[in-house]
């Protein structure tokens, strides 16, 4: 077996932003990755979904034949801590048009016992592929100037829920949607902002599986408090984001058991629909 250090890195061809090298991984043999969590990427204590699904989604596209994320879903087992974790990639099918395989993200406990965080079965394929026709009855989010939207460094005190994942990211709220962090929560599960990278890197699949988990929980707006944990998450990308700003739409419709949906849809600078997402969280009443 090659020594970890001299095996190749699993890199983003769309340069070498912070986002690129936290979601790199090192091929250790075929079908096992290494890497390094990073703590820039956690809320509070727990690294974010989107990130982890950035992470396994390279995995991925470095093991199967096609390179982009068209349908990804993730089970999140355990909470992920930052630090060394092993990602193991399995082929399920591959065909002319799209290709299936599943990944698992597994790290070590305090007892030294390996444990599963995240299990993965996504499909892939190639989006330039794809024909031009759209035909749609979804439109982009109505939504105010970026320069009329506020981010976590306007605010006067530190932004509940606000961790080391908002300094790479920019992140502007559109403020009918900003009631939770004056202490008026609107009542309507609603989120929306501008997003990209706090360093600039235009948007790919790849960071789309980032953008759909990165935005404030719409349960904030619901009136409640504290950790939003995933219970699972499925993204579909839709075509290459042009470069630009992404806006980003959540939206609840049912809190009900201790559970509540929510959906995604990201929009790109040429208002096209380039990812949605439906992920149901757990709800700590």
């Amino acid at each position: 077996m090659p020594e970890a250090a001299s095996a190749p890195a699993v890199r983003a061809a769309i340069g070498d932003s912070e986002f690129d090298r936290d979601t790199a991984l090192t091929r250790r043999e075929p079908g096992v990755y290494d890497i390094g969590l990073s703590a820039g990427w956690t809320i509070t204590n727990a690294v974010n979904g989107g990130y982890l699904l950035a992470v396994l989604g390279r995995a991925l596209a470095d093991t199967l034949p096609h390179g982009d994320p068209f349908t990804i879903s993730a089970h999140y087992l355990t909470a992920s801590r930052p630090g060394p974790a092993t990602v193991r990639t399995d082929v399920v099918r591959t065909g002319r048009t799209l290709s299936t395989g599943q990944a698992s993200l597994l790290q070590y406990d305090d007892e030294g016992r390996e444990v599963e965080r995240i299990r993965v079965l996504a499909s892939y394929g190639d989006l330039d592929t794809l024909p031009d026709d759209v035909r749609t009855t979804a439109m982009p989010p109505a939504m105010p100037p970026m320069d009329q939207c506020f981010g976590p460094e306007d605010a006067p005190a530190p932004v509940p829920g606000g961790s080391a994942i908002a300094d790479r990211l920019m992140l502007k709220l559109d403020p009918s949607t900003l009631g939770w962090a004056l202490g008026s929560p609107s009542g309507k599960g609603e989120m929306r902002a501008w997003f990209g990278l706090a360093d600039g890197r235009d948007a790919d699949p790849f960071s789309l599986l980032l953008a759909v988990d990165a935005l404030p929980p719409t349960a904030f707006e619901i009136g409640l408090v504290g950790w939003v944990p995933t219970v699972e998450l499925t993204v579909h990308v839709r075509c290459r984001p042009a470069p630009g700003p992404l806006r980003v739409a959540l939206t609840t419709r049912n809190l009900a058991g201790g559970f509540l949906e929510e959906d995604a849809e990201v929009w790109d600078s040429a208002d096209r629909l380039v990812a949605q997402s439906r992920q149901l969280a757990r709800v700590r009443l």
